[in-house]
This record gives structure tokens, sequence and C-alpha cells, in this order.
């Protein structure tokens, strides 16, 4: 055993002497003077640093042959993202489009106000003097009778004038236009914003946001002069701020229902269709009429009571007609500036935009309801439990109470049975 190990001990003492040796010779062999490789003005450093050089690029291009990647190019931009370019052009519309409406209802709401105070402050003081020019005095007070007469004829006149402008703009129910364009301005950039956010927008995205802007637009003009909605229409429609939705009529799909829909959820979406149309829309488009004939009347009768207040004022000291032109001066112009006040401070208009919208807000639903059902393929309708959610929502009800109401779907309900409403918002 230790003939063995020193056997052992003096093969690696020799080895590893031997492979010092042969180190040493090969070291000494390559220990070449710089002098000698000088050839042609290279030196060795600039060799050495171009043989880095290529050793790095050959192990960049292993590297990049090994992972499959390549040198980064410059791409084009895909479709997607002139898709999402367009949605963000239409989105930066949309919100100058609602801070606009925002800074015009705030302005017409001061129209508002000022008009009225002005008007009542104006027809006041002009039966003021009316009723002073009124007074019997000797001749020295002459000239100040005709002073106030005059006064008070100029007065009138304003006033009738100014009547005349306001009720026919409006501008409670300009600034109530203004209101409702800028919440529904608001609430199409959240539903796209919406869209954005779950999938990548489509060229049929793009196109029905673009509809949406278009009809919003109509809806809600922005200029004053032309373009103003009428104010006092013959027939009251309910406000469309939406495209017109169209069903696309196609096969059933054999099988079981898909989508989210089942026969149950139609039966309930044909009961608040029938609803919607037989209550909530028609209510508010009665009540629409009911305060359009109001408004109609306290226009005319504003600028009527102010311009006879106007020619009684003239007419006052005509000894043909007594104290008659007094009496018409200063009860008219008082019962002008009250109808004035009923009229713009009461916010007639505002109330008269407002029904109107509530009716246009049930069509806009009855739409909806409308392009779903209509459709014969489950797949290219709304998701059944999504669409029945959002309706519950807008119409202020709770799943349960929106069920009950499928029972008026059935053929054998009359319409003079529908006691309930399906909106509970408004």
């Amino acid at each position: 055993m230790a003939t063995l190990q020193a056997h052992n001990l003096f093969f690696s003492s020799s080895s590893s002497s031997s492979s010092i040796s042969s180190h040493r010779k090969l070291r000494a062999g390559l220990h070449v003077p710089s002098a000698n490789l000088r050839t042609k003005g290279v030196s060795l450093p600039k060799i050495t640093q171009m043989i880095s050089l290529q050793r790095e690029e050959l192990s960049l291009r292993e590297d990049n042959a090994a992972t499959g990647c390549t040198q980064p190019q410059p791409m084009a931009p895909s479709n997607d993202e002139h898709l999402v370019s367009k949605v963000y052009a239409i989105l930066d519309a949309i919100a100058d489009r609602a801070e606009m409406h925002a800074i015009i209802g705030a302005q017409r709401n001061d129209w508002n106000h000022l008009l009225t105070g002005s008007i009542n402050a104006i027809t006041l003081t002009s039966s003021l003097m009316a009723g002073i020019s009124s007074i019997p005095a000797g001749e020295a007070a002459a000239p100040h009778f005709l002073a106030f007469k005059l006064s008070s004829v100029i007065l009138f006149a304003a006033a009738t004038g100014m009547m005349l402008i306001t009720s026919k703009i409006q501008p409670s129910q300009l600034a109530e236009e203004q209101r409702n364009a800028t919440r529904l301005w608001k609430q199409l950039g959240r539903s796209i914003e919406t869209t954005l956010a779950l999938r990548p927008p489509t060229e049929l995205d793009i196109e029905e946001a673009m509809q949406k802007v278009i009809a919003l637009e109509k809806a809600y003009p922005l200029p004053l002069l032309p373009g103003m909605l009428e104010k006092f229409p013959e027939n009251l429609e309910p406000t469309q701020w939406w495209p017109k939705q169209q069903s696309r009529q196609q096969q059933a799909v054999n099988g079981m229902r898909r989508n989210g829909w089942s026969q149950e959820l139609e039966e309930e979406m044909r009961g608040i269709l029938r609803v919607l149309r037989m209550k909530d829309e028609e209510q508010y488009v009665r009540l629409g009429k009911l305060v359009l004939n109001i408004n109609k009347s306290l226009a005319t009768a504003g600028p009527l009571l102010a311009g006879l207040a106007a020619i009684g004022s003239g007419l006052i000291g005509s000894p043909a007609l007594g104290p008659a032109p007094a009496l018409v001066g200063v009860v008219g112009g008082v019962l002008a500036a009250a109808v004035n006040t009923l009229e713009h401070g009461g916010q007639v208009g505002m109330v008269f935009e407002l029904f109107r919208n509530c009716a246009g807000f049930y069509r806009r639903l009855q739409e909806e309801i409308e392009c779903n059902i209509g459709e014969k393929d489950e797949q290219r309708r709304e998701n059944g439990e999504l669409f029945e959610l959002k309706m519950a929502l807008q119409l202020g009800r709770s799943l349960s109470e929106l069920k009950r109401l499928a029972s008026y779907a059935s053929p054998s309900c009359k319409d003079e049975e529908i006691e309930e409403f399906a909106g509970k918002l408004f």
C-alpha cells in the first residue's frame, strides 16, 4: 500500500513538472518582440482591437441566429394603429364639443336671468312714470309731464321689443338644450372609451361613432342663428340624438338559443316595448304639448300687454279719453312684468325642452329593443343578459321588477289595462 501511494505521488509530481515546462516553452516561443511584428505601419494594439471587434460582431450574430432575433427595422404603422388614431381623433372632437356646449349653456343661462330682470325693471319703471305723468298738475308742471310721458313710452317700446326677442329665442330653453348636449357628448365619449378598452376598434366602430357624432350635432346645434331649433313647433316630436337603428333581418339559427337570449327574455322585452310606447313616451308627449301651449300664450301675452301699455302711456293727457290711457299704461305694464316673470323666471321653455328630451329618451330605448328582437340571428344581437341589465339600469328598475313587465306583451292584454310605467327615473 505504501509503495502504491509513493508511486502515485511520483507520477503526479512528474506530470505537473512536465506540463509547467511545456507551458514555459510555449510562452517563450510566443514571446516575440513587438518590433518584429510591425509591418507596413500596422501595430499590434490595432490588430488586437480589430480582432476583438470582429469577435464581438461574430458573437452577436451567433446570438441573434440562436434566438431568432434580427436587427430592429423601422416598421410602417399597422391597420389597428390607424383605427386607434381615428378613434382618438373622434374622442378629441367629442371632448371639444362637450366643453363648448357647457360654456355656451352657462352663457345662455346668464342671458335668461339678465334679460328677465332687465325687462321687469324697465317695465315697472315705465309703469311708474306713466302713473306720475297722469297726476293732475298746474301749467308749471307741463314740461315734467311731457318728460315722464315720453320716457314711459320709450321704455314701454323697448320692453316690448326685448320681450319679442326673448320670447323668440327662449334663453331658458336654449340653456336646457346645452345642458342636455353636454351630458350626451360626455356619455358618447365614455362609451367609445369603453369600447376601446375592451377590444381593438374596427371600421364599423369608426363608422358608428361618426354617425352618432353627426346625429348629436344635428339634434343640438351650437349656433343661435341660423340653425336654432324651433321653439314653438306645430307638432311635438321627441328629440332624436342618435342615428336611426335598423335591424338586419336574417334566418333564425337552428338549435338552442345563444348569446344570452331566450324566449322569456324576448317576451320581457316586448312587454317593456309596449309599456314604453303606450305610457312613458305618450305621457311626456302629452305634457310637452300642454307646456308648449302655455308657453305660446305667455310669449304672445307679454309683448302684447307691453305694447298696449306703450300706446296707453302715449295717450295720457288726452281730454277725450279721460283716465283710461293712464289705467291701460300702468296696469298693462304691471301685467306685462308679471307675465314675463312667469314665462322666463319660471323657465317654461326649459320645462318644455325637458319633456321633449324625456320623450326622446324613451323613444331611443324603444328603437334599441326593436333592433335587437327584430334581428333573427342571436349572434348579431347584443348579449341578452347584458342588454337586460342595461335596460333595467336605464329605467331605474331591478331585474325582478323588469321581468314583471313581460305580462303586458300578451295579445290578450288591452292597452287600457296597462297602468304601470316602465321608467322610474323621470
